[in-house]
């Protein structure tokens, strides 16, 4: 019996799919379980019997839920669907909670297996599944699946009764046996694919773990009767063989290496460092100091830092086999839920009852980092482990989008199909009055009506084209072949290319609104640099890497974890006690010039110019380094800027948890999280050197300016660590001279409160930020007149015109990055303001003259030295330095906030130092109250941060630090592609809030102008705040709007109680309507509520544009495990091969290695795989139309007695000999406009999102074409061929047949291969000349080999002696395809001209190709672009053919290669910085030209 469980102590609302896509949702209820609207009933292992609980998950769990159904009849059909389907037949029931939570003794052997209480057996294995078949269930699930689609369903309908005898004039197993055929081919791909899942489950479930176990005595070996099997088990490996005390029998208990499949409740583990946690289990032992272990959780919640686990106190002794054997404990732990931040459990030792948390509890998924040994015993497995709680562990087949359009005209053609069956059986009933009562021969040969309706039913069914679906396969086969190869998608770095996993919905990558982004792995690379530094009111560059980077002409790039979380450092021999290249320069004024001015790539440039932010790349950056920084230090080492930098650093080198280890002679820093590893890094490269640390000392290696090291130990006094809700890091040490020293280092908004000078901090800070915002007011204000696209986006380019008479290009390209402020110079300090010698003039020409940013009023700029009191040791690019207002506070808080600023912006991970000094008496009455909270039983966390608040006062400002969280190659180019393509950004991550935001604009989610609004449930009125946000997004001037929330506040919404049902409402339709959303702390399951909400119809076209009733077309991006239940929820999942693993990129519908290759897998080959799948679409029922006209006008000459114009061999081979290459290998090849253009012109992508490529409009223009081509045909041939041409040598129904025959066949060819399609390469030509020659072919075959006699068709022979050697045949032939081409022709040009010179606009005269030539041509004065005035069209809004004509122009299409590549709008910032006018200096009307791309050069 297959029992599921919602894991969270409630019944399961069991999901189960019925058909496709539709999702049944039960509510089942156990003893004591609650309802489904948000809480549950639970248990708490603290206390006896049950008791609320609330679920912050229930409706983001892995439960789909479909419509809720109500009322009496509903009720009872569900009933009865739980009963008999789901419970009786499935197997499946749902679980009640258990009474006291799951009971789970510490037993090495125990005597019978654990028993969950639910089920009344053993627990589930750990064995995972995220295939979506299994054997049993595979081939009921494919065929509701496949007859789902309506046309496979229609076909059925046929082809059943067309097997009853003597209805059929086509023969009785036409229609089924195909059908079958075509079906069968399309569930063993759909199997072949998951069976592909199913290997990959295989190699996960087969990892190997170390477990212990008894052996009995001796080795057991297990014995492998699977030599063949590819995922056999080796043998079992014995790791640590040890006899316990309790030896009986001559048991022994060994460490051996087992599978994670065949791990259960209750064994215990031991898990070595870099290993994967394979169950979820509680700690029992870490080889870490004071017993922690380090556990890594980006794979679980997206968190970058490192979690410090310790075992449950009162557990002591389970560090050998020998003491967990002497251990009786026995855990009490909750029943499986989704809840990944929070744990509830007890565990009994000895009589006494110690809780069980979070911080003892490691969960599957998670990793093993700087702890060499952990040891933990198991709690949940496999599907009940939390991770898999939080995935969609059994997602349904998806389906594209287009299908809905294509089931429309399915339902359109089948009414075609009955009209014409019921016209012409009609048509017999007349004939059959008015001809066949007087004829003798038919005299009792009257055929029934019902007969005779089927018979024509049968004989049209083809009109819907029975190969549909399976052609569709094909095609889509061959784009993903396509798709693969694409040699630009191909990641050299690490052997990457481009998979496509499931191809089924390729033409959805067409279509997508929305985009759905993990942040850690997906959008960074989760490698921290020191970038920036704030001392004194200056801000300084960290260039050491860049210089370094520079000189030696490679990125040191650290590509994998360890080279993440570790720094080596090779130490010094006792011989040779040489310092790094950084403490040369302290001691070695000299060496400092060489070494700064060795930049052979960059001339004489500043090496502040080698750094660009990603996030606002046209800031310009400070101008002097950290070279630069230690020259000056080196120079004047008392002066009051110096110490204070000597502080700065020192707090940078102490105020960590960073543990040094040396290996090899060399020193690996391990690091909590990749900020602090930045941190030492950067003291490091100062100067300050950690050497060792422990949880009593650290010692810094630091420069004595001779060459040499001075070793300073600094006793650590207590350590208050960090935490989401304090904000802040504090580090209590005893300086080597005695003194007590307080370092704090975090946000600014918990440091400024605690400042000695609060009141004068916070009101500088606000009166830069009343500034700021007035400044993005006025910035936001200029944009709105900037032009915009028809959704309200900036365009990719504009254009513009120059005055009449001046030279140049008439039309130019601004790309998105033009609307940006042109970057200028710093203006809160001006280097004119202070004296600068010639000397420095003449070394730096090339640049404009900036220094550090921060604000020196003019009454206070230094004066010119006199020659009374030179100052011959210090250069003057640090004259600065020597100013009074160094020291002024006031100055400094205002210069600091500024940077601080300024780095936000720039994307940037900011924090704020803060230290002050304590007496002796002050810190012991301290240490008292500290003390007494951390041996605290109760609210012993609360107490902590109470007992911190009191010392964490009265601080003074040191600093402020930026962290640059390095990003993905072209990730902020992408994100502003994908937004000009109509898409909204999302970003959902576990991670901080204040992290997020920094990682949102530095990758250009969020926008300088942006208008940011925090919903916060913890601040009172969440209804009122989401009501705020509405109201503000009234305001006339657009603005780009971002929402940022977190999982709680998420979580509250959904619940919906405590009076805010209202704001979850009120949330809902604010949502679709927001720019970007940022939800941070988010679990998997509320990344999935996510995308379920926006998918929901009521959605529909909510800023994408679509036309869907359905909803806006989702994708989710995400490289970990934490990341599949939002990939599985979404329309489209695309997985990142990146560091948490390959779970999503192999669980994925696509994987790709960097988040670059985003924009051209949607932009390019969703565009082009959604214009050839509607095209193919298209193409398939226009052709069917087509060719079956004829026979229906046929018919009023055979008296509609359901006689075939076309012989039936012929007619069988149609779709899959002649007419099948015409329709595949265009939808497969075809390339409507070039990849360049689609990369430089993201507006472009809004053709699926519009869905203009197939509609029904469009449907019917092709069916009328269809029609009036068909009727054509048949008139023609009959008039030319023995109506109005003759005599002919064959009057027969064949040659007429075979006529009509040959002209569709080589008409629907050319037209489909030739004459509409744009991109034709050899494939395209060589399909078209085997098909045409093949058909001719054919013909001689069936002369061949048709026996003779007297048939309806004469065929032997006919192509040889009869019609064959026929003129007028022939003539015919050709004067028919002549006529068609011709016109189609004729149509083409005619609507070509129509688009490029748009007449009813602009006048005929701009019908003339050389009109619309001139104004691209270099000499053109004032040309004018159709689609607005002067140039002002919507890019999105311009025909294919337009864009078309303009690839042809060899100019053009150069300028477009130049746009397509990433990163080109960055590149011509720097070319027209400064520009904006015309050479004459003045702009015409007002308007600026940005030439910045122009079309010709």
């Amino acid at each position: 019996m297959n029992e599921l469980n919602d894991g969270d102590g409630r019944g399961l609302g069991v999901s189960g799919s019925v058909g496709v896509g539709v999702s049944v949702s039960v509510s089942g209820r156990g003893s004591g379980s609650g309802s489904s609207s948000g809480n549950r009933i639970g248990n708490d292992p603290l206390k006896k019997g049950p008791r609320p609980v609330t679920n912050p998950l229930t409706a983001a769990g892995p439960v789909r839920t479909g419509a809720r159904v109500s009322g009496g009849f509903n009720s009872t059909a569900l009933h009865w669907y739980h009963r008999y389907l789901v419970e009786l037949v499935l197997r499946r029931k749902a679980l009640p909670p258990s009474r006291d939570g799951r009971h789970i003794p510490l037993r090495l052997h125990p005597e019978s297996p654990l028993v969950d209480e639910r089920r009344g057996k053993a627990f589930i294995s750990n064995t995972i599944r995220t295939s979506r078949y299994t054997l049993y269930n595979f081939f009921p699930k494919q065929l509701l699946f496949q007859f789902s689609r309506l046309g496979n369903f229609y076909f059925l309908c046929v082809g059943v009764p067309q097997m009853v005898p003597g209805i059929s004039t086509t023969g009785s197993y036409t229609t089924i046996l195909p059908l079958l055929f075509f079906v069968l081919l399309t569930i063993v791909k759909e199997g072949y694919d998951d069976w592909k899942r199913h290997r990959l489950d295989k190699v996960e479930n087969a990892r190997p773990a170390t477990v212990l176990q008894w052996t009995n005595g001796h080795d057991e070996i297990t014995r492998n009767y699977h030599q063949w099997w590819p995922f056999k088990t080796p043998k079992a490996r014995d790791v640590e063989a040890v006899q316990g005390p309790e030896k009986q029998a001559g048991a022994a208990f060994r460490w051996r290496s087992s599978r994670w499949r065949d791990l259960k409740v209750g064994n215990v583990i031991k898990l070595a460092r870099d290993e994967d946690v394979p169950a979820d289990i509680v700690l029992l032992y870490a080889t870490g100091e004071d017993g922690i272990a380090y556990i890594e959780t980006m794979a679980l919640d997206g968190e970058t830092n490192l979690k410090t686990k310790r075992p449950p106190a009162g557990l002591s002794g389970c560090d050998s086999i020998e003491g967990l054997s002497r251990c009786h404990a026995e855990f009490v732990v909750e029943d499986p839920n989704p809840d990944l931040y929070r744990f509830d459990g007890r565990m009994t030792v000895e009589g006494k009852t110690f809780p069980l948390t979070i911080n003892e509890v490691v969960y599957r998924g998670c990793t093993v980092r700087n702890t060499q040994t952990a040891i933990g015993i198991v709690v949940n497995t496999g599907e009940e482990c939390k991770i898999r709680r939080n995935a969609d562990r059994h997602p349904s087949a998806k389906k594209p989008a287009l299908e809905r359009i294509t089931n429309k005209i399915v339902i359109s053609l089948a009414v075609v199909v009955v009209s014409l069956a019921v016209g012409c059986s009609m048509g017999y009933l007349i004939w059959q009055h008015n001809y066949e009562r007087s004829a003798w021969y038919l005299d009792g040969l009257a055929v029934p009506f019902y007969q005779i309706i089927m018979g024509f039913a049968i004989q049209f069914n083809n009109i819907i084209p029975l190969a549909l679906y399976v052609s569709l396969e094909i095609v889509k086969l061959g784009q993903m072949i396509m798709l693969n190869s694409d040699i630009e998608m191909y990641d050299e770095a690490s052997d990457t290319p481009t998979r496509c996993n499931t191809n089924t919905i390729l033409e959805n990558l067409g279509q997508i609104g929305y985009i759905f982004s993990d942040k850690t792995g997906t959008l960074t690379e989760n490698v921290m640099k020191f970038r920036k530094m704030s001392i004194a009111g200056t801000a300084w560059l960290h260039d050491v890497e860049i210089l370094d980077t520079t000189v030696s002409t490679e990125e040191s790039d650290t590509s994998t974890q360890k080279e993440m979380e570790s720094v080596v450092l090779t130490l010094p021999q006792e011989h040779e006690r040489k310092g790094s290249a950084l403490s040369t320069v302290l001691s070695n004024p000299q060496s400092i010039i060489r070494i700064s001015t060795k930049r052979p790539s960059l001339g004489l440039r500043r090496s502040s110019s080698n750094w660009r932010s990603t996030g606002r790349p046209d800031h310009f950056q400070p101008d002097l380094g950290s070279k630069d920084l230690l020259e000056y230090i080196q120079m004047r080492p008392n002066s009051p800027f110096s110490r204070r930098a000597i502080q700065y650093i020192l707090v940078m080198a102490l105020c960590h948890t960073c543990l040094p280890e040396v290996k090899d002679g060399k020193i690996e820093f391990q690091a909590a999280s990749p900020d602090e590893l930045a941190l030492v890094r950067a003291a490091q490269e100062l100067g300050f050197l950690v050497t060792h640390r422990s949880s009593q000392a650290v010692t810094l290696r630091v420069s004595n300016g001779n060459g040499g090291y001075e070793d300073r130990t600094y006793e650590i006094l207590d350590v208050i660590e960090f935490s989401s809700k304090r904000k802040r890091m504090t580090i209590i040490v005893r300086c080597p001279d005695g003194q007590i020293w307080l370092l704090t280092k975090g946000a600014d908004s918990a440091i400024l409160p605690r400042l000695k000078m609060e009141p004068l901090a916070m009101s500088k800070s606000h009166e830069l930020r009343k500034s700021l915002e007035a400044e993005r007011e006025l910035q936001r204000r200029s944009e709105a007149y900037e032009p915009r696209n028809s959704f309200g986006g900036r365009p990719s380019f504009t254009a513009a015109r120059r005055s009449i008479g001046a030279p140049g290009p008439s039309i130019s390209i601004a790309g998105p990055s033009s609307m940006r402020p042109a970057a200028s110079r710093s203006k809160s300090f001006e280097i004119g303001n202070l004296y600068l010698s010639p000397s420095d003039d003449r070394l730096r020409p090339s640049l404009p003259l900036r220094t550090v940013s921060f604000d020196v009023p003019s009454d206070r700029a230094p004066a010119p030295p006199s020659r009374a009191n030179p100052l011959p040791s210090v250069p003057d690019r640090f004259a600065f330095l020597e100013d009074p207002s160094i020291s002024d506070d006031a100055t400094i808080f205002t210069r600091c906030f500024k940077h601080i600023d300024d780095f936000s912006t720039e994307g940037l991970r900011t924090l704020l130092f803060a230290q002050r000094f304590l007496s002796n008496q002050e810190y012991k009455f301290w240490k008292e109250l500290y003390h007494d909270a951390e041996t605290s039983l109760v609210d012993r966390q609360a107490r902590i941060e109470a007992a911190a608040e009191i010392i964490e006062q009265s601080l003074e400002l040191v600093g402020a630090s930026a962290i640059e969280d390095k990003l993905q190659k072209g990730v902020p180019e992408t994100i502003d592609r994908l937004r000009r393509a109509n898409m909204k950004i999302w970003m959902l991550t576990g991670d901080r809030r204040e992290t997020a935001l920094n990682i949102a604009n530095s990758a250009r989610i969020c926008q300088p102008g942006s208008d940011i609004f925090v919903l916060d449930v913890t601040k009172e009125n969440l209804e009122g705040q989401i009501q705020g946000v509405i109201e503000d997004m009234q305001a006339p001037v657009p603005t780009h709007t971002v929402v940022v929330i977190d999982g709680h506040t998420l979580a509250a919404l959904e619940k919906g109680d405590s009076g805010l049902s209202n704001a979850k409402e009120l949330f809902h339709n604010l949502i679709p309507t927001i720019d970007s959303v940022i939800c941070c702390r988010a679990s998997p399951a509320q990344k999935a509520l996510l995308v379920r909400a926006i998918r929901k119809p009521s959605h529909s076209g909510s800023g994408s544009g679509s036309a869907s009733a359905r909803g806006p077309l989702t994708l989710a991006i995400g490289d970990g495990a934490n990341d599949l239940a939002m990939l599985s929820t979404a329309d489209v999942g695309v997985g990142i091969s990146g560091r948490e693993g390959l779970q999503a990129a192999r669980v994925a519908d696509y994987s790709i290695a960097q988040f670059r290759f985003l924009s051209r897998l949607l932009l390019v080959h969703g565009r082009w795989s959604y214009g050839r799948t509607a095209r193919f679409v298209l193409a398939t029922f226009w052709k069917e139309m087509f060719f079956y006209l004829p026979t229906e006008l046929y018919q009023r000459y055979n008296g509609y007695t359901g006689t075939s114009l076309y012989e039936s061999w012929s007619l069988t081979t149609l779709n899959t000999l002649f007419t099948s290459l015409c329709v595949i290998v265009p939808a497969i090849w075809e390339q409507d406009l070039a990849a360049e253009t689609l990369l430089a012109v993201p507006e472009l992508y809004v053709f699926g999102q519009r869905n203009r490529g197939l509609n029904i409009p469009l449907y019917l223009s092709w069916m009328v074409g269809a029609v009036a081509q068909g009727v054509l045909v048949w008139f023609l041939c009959w008039a030319f061929y023995g109506g109005f041409v003759g005599p002919v040598r064959d009057g027969g129904l064949f040659a007429l047949g075979n006529l009509i025959f040959s002209v569709n066949i080589m008409w629907t060819n050319c037209k489909l291969m030739v004459l509409d399609t744009h991109y034709k390469p050899s494939t395209i030509l060589a399909s078209f000349g085997i098909t045409v020659i093949g058909w001719w072919l054919w013909q001689c075959f069936l002369a061949a080999i048709y026996a003779p006699g007297v048939w309806p068709y004469a065929v032997r022979g006919g192509f040889f002696s009869s019609f064959g050697r026929d003129p007028i045949w022939w003539l015919a032939l050709i004067a028919v395809l002549g006529l068609l081409v011709s016109l189609q022709l004729a149509y083409t040009s005619v609507k070509q001209s129509l688009i490029v010179s748009s007449p009813w606009k602009w006048g005929w005269k701009w019908v003339r190709w050389s009109t619309w030539k001139e104004a691209f041509g270099p000499r053109s004065s004032t040309p004018t672009w159709p689609g607005g005035k002067n140039g002002a069209a919507s890019l999105e809004d311009w025909d294919v053919e337009l864009w078309q004509a303009m690839e042809r122009d060899s100019e053009i299409k150069a300028t477009l290669h130049k746009m397509s590549r990433l990163g080109y709008e960055d590149e011509v910032e720097g070319e027209g910085e400064g520009e904006g006018e015309d050479q004459d200096g003045k702009a015409d009307d007002g308007e600026l030209e940005r030439p910045r791309a122009p079309w010709m050069r």
